[in-house]
Formats: C-alpha cells, structure tokens, sequence
C-alpha cells in the first residue's frame, strides 16, 4: 500500500492514530499515521461485544458461587490460565483450583498478595467485582 492509500477512517481510536506502514515515494517502508480502516474497526468493535459479553456471564458465575473473584480479573485482563500461572508462578493446576470460590477463600494472604499484585490491585480489591449490570470499567483503571 501507498502512503497516500492509508485508511483514515476513525474508529475506536476515538481520534488517536495507530502507525501503519506503507511504501513511500522511493519505494521504502515508512510509519505512516492512520485514524483506522473501516473493516478492522467493525471486527474490532464485534470482538469488544464478545468479549464484554464473557465478562457479564462470568460476574454472573462469580455472584452465583460457581467461580471465583480470580476468574472475573483474568478475564478483564484477556489472560488465560496458563499465563496467569506464569505471572503468579504457580502451576496451572493450582490456578485451576484457586478459581473455585471454596479454594479461593482459603487462600494463604502471601498467595492472594501474588494475584493482587499482578492485576495491579489490593488484596481487598481482588475480592470486588463489580454488578453484572453496571457498566465494565476501563482497562486503565484497576
């Protein structure tokens, strides 16, 4: 693509631009500033569905019992049981396990500093989650 063909069509981005590489005039690659593309903006706006989607169903897991606070913040976080491991050295399994609200709430203070840690939050933050129906905070804030 040719500078002059990068998309400026706005997006998410909300006004902020995301560097695209194009060809220049000399035939090199150059960082190029783009407000988006039109298709990459609606699959992006479809997944954030998806996934805000997840994020009410697990709140909904949590309060009913079925999961622990620790499955809402790996969730918010886009993060896996396998990764969340490795931040918290621990085995997956007992990650697994500690997604069980009747593990979680035994947990050790040292274990439950290590969560917090990682999601950027207290120990009594951890336990917070916010109501189903409230609107999801952003990613900035913890």
């Amino acid at each position: 693509m040719r500078i002059k063909d990068v998309p400026q069509d706005d997006g998410l981005n909300k006004g902020m631009s995301e560097i695209t590489y194009a060809v220049d005039e000399n035939g090199r690659y150059a960082g190029v500033r783009s407000l988006g593309w039109e298709p990459k903006n609606i699959v992006n706006a479809q997944a954030w569905e998806v996934i805000t989607d997840d994020l009410a169903a697990i709140i909904g897991m949590v309060r009913a019992g079925k999961r622990s606070p620790i499955a809402y913040h790996m969730a918010r976080r886009l993060m896996t049981v396998g990764l969340l491991a490795s931040y918290v050295r621990l085995p997956r399994w007992r990650v697994k396990r500690h997604l069980k609200p009747s593990v979680f709430s035994r947990l050790k203070p040292e274990i439950l500093q290590r969560y917090a840690d990682i999601f950027g939050l207290t120990p009594a933050q951890l336990r917070d989650i916010p109501d189903a129906d409230m609107p999801l905070p952003d990613e900035d804030t913890p």
